[in-house]
């Protein structure tokens, strides 16, 4: 084996990715497991039904070995570091919210650790906290937001946006995370899709329909976007009933609509709280979605300082978190 510097993992409610990184945190070996918090694996002698206290720390044991014991057995003494959802209140351990603002640098001053056993101890980097009027919260994508500054230089504002079944947008100034915001745009569009009479007239297609999906987009700028977007919803179903859309073109109508509320609310809040109109902005996630926000963020004229997206941010997070905190020489 290559020289093993750093053990990393993200670990999440649904799944387990685990990152072997040698020097300069190169990634020489990674995997996944479907051993997230909310599924773990059950052992043989486990006795219950899994949900006492005991019976979830072996849980936690055996999906921590499947992700990296074989790698400890081979470089014994790497340190371990963990971000995500096991350091929840339903996690592994409970890492306590770090207070917002928050400068990029003290991530990694305020892990929690666990002492599995023989001297092996797993760090958790904390989740951070928004006290607000609406008070918000964030976990795993603070180390996001590390590992995409690892890259940049200067300190001129950076809007980094997440999206996915939460979605986040982390305003960044001067290397400080003094804002963000969340929009449960990837739930709402799950649950409207699958558990509501929105779904009984749709279909899936294979291939997305783009002109569908950029006119929901459009719907937040017009007369009856104003409406909000629990008034505009009802039309992915409204215009299937006039002929107007498909079947297959609602899934990505109501995809479009809901993403182009969230993109008209986000440009909305900067304005009033009178930030940069168009900062620099760094999408992380999926290829296709981070397409798809790209799409609208050039549609609501977000885009005049460039979009990005980023590759490889938790895994650089990680290693940086880790430095920060002196776990590497």
């Amino acid at each position: 084996m290559s020289t093993t510097r750093l053990i990393a993992l993200d670990w999440g409610t649904t799944s387990l990715r685990a990152y072997r990184l040698g020097d300069n945190g190169v990634v020489l070996d990674k995997r996944g497991l479907p051993w997230g918090i909310m599924n773990l694996p059950t052992l043989d002698t486990t006795v219950g039904d899994g949900n006492n206290s005991s019976s979830r720390n072996a849980g936690f044991l055996k999906a921590f070995d499947e992700a990296c014991g074989d790698w400890l057995r081979d470089a014994p003494g790497t340190p371990v570091i963990a971000a995500g959802m096991v350091g929840s209140a339903q996690g592994w351990r409970e890492a306590a919210y770090v207070d917002m603002p928050l400068a990029v640098a003290d991530v990694g001053k305020q892990l929690t650790r666990i002492d599995i056993a023989d001297g092996l101890v797993l760090h958790i980097v904390p989740g951070l906290l928004q006290r607000t009027g609406l008070p918000n919260v964030i976990r795993g994508e603070e180390t996001q937001v590390v590992g995409v500054l690892e890259s940049l230089q200067g300190d001129a504002e950076v809007l980094i946006g997440l999206p996915g079944t939460h979605s986040k947008w982390v305003r960044v100034q001067a290397r400080r995370m003094t804002h963000f915001d969340t929009f449960m745009t990837g739930e709402v569009y799950a649950v409207l899709s699958q558990h509501t009479i929105l779904g009984r007239t749709m279909e899936r297609g294979e291939e997305p329909d783009n002109a569908a999906f950029e006119r929901g987009l459009r719907v937040a700028q017009t007369e009856e976007g104003r409406a909000g977007v629990l008034s505009n919803i009802f039309s992915s179903r409204t215009l299937g009933l006039v002929g107007e859309l498909s079947p297959r073109s609602q899934p990505d109508y109501l995809s479009g609509l809901l993403i182009g509320h969230e993109i008209a609310a986000l440009k909305s809040t900067r304005e009033a709280a009178g930030c940069a109109p168009s900062p620099h902005i760094i999408l992380i996630g999926d290829d296709k979605l981070c397409a798809r926000y790209q799409a609208a963020l050039n549609l609501y004229g977000l885009n005049l300082n460039g979009i990005d997206i980023a590759a490889q941010a938790t895994e650089t997070g990680l290693w940086k978190i880790a430095l920060q905190a002196g776990l590497l020489s």
